[in-house]
């Protein structure tokens, strides 16, 4: 079964915004970058491009992070992208506000911690927003996506 391609809002086209919500689980975040990767593509960027790539890596970070330190059980993660003028806005919300992302150097004998610093490297910019339509908090990272992309 090939996947629904990316559905639009009220004020988008669908070629523009990609919304899944996914479980709060290590599959759910694995599912969350498969699907990035493949509406990138049908956007135009295909696999194994510097922006298909990119955002899958930045998918990968910021939706691993949700599920470790931002589920509530029964709960699901949101994953929003968005292109717009040249840019990919990827957003990723769990729900839990008190619970923001702290950058840290991990040390050599770590297996995890460099996250947010893998998103810093790859996005022109990033950040941390309060939901205003339901709890928790959105982390946000934009990428450059050079011209436009041709639309499936």
């Amino acid at each position: 079964m090939t996947p629904t391609p990316p559905t639009g809002t009220a004020t988008r086209p669908a070629d523009t915004v990609f919304e899944l919500r996914f479980t709060s689980t290590p599959r759910g975040a694995r599912l969350a970058r498969r699907l990035t990767s493949y509406c990138l593509d049908r956007w135009g960027h295909p696999y194994g491009s510097e922006v298909n790539d990119g955002a899958s890596l930045v998918v990968a970070e910021l939706a691993a992070n949700a599920v470790t330190h931002g589920r509530v059980p029964g709960r699901d993660a949101l994953l929003r992208l968005v292109r717009e003028d040249g840019l990919l806005r990827i957003e990723v919300s769990d729900t839990r506000g008190e619970r923001d992302p702290v950058v840290r150097a991990a040390g050599d004998d770590e297996d995890a911690g460099r996250g947010l610093l893998i998103v810093g490297a790859i996005a022109e910019t990033w950040g941390v927003t309060a939901r205003a339509d339901a709890p928790g908090k959105t982390v946000w990272a934009e990428l450059r996506a050079g011209g436009p992309a041709v639309s499936a």
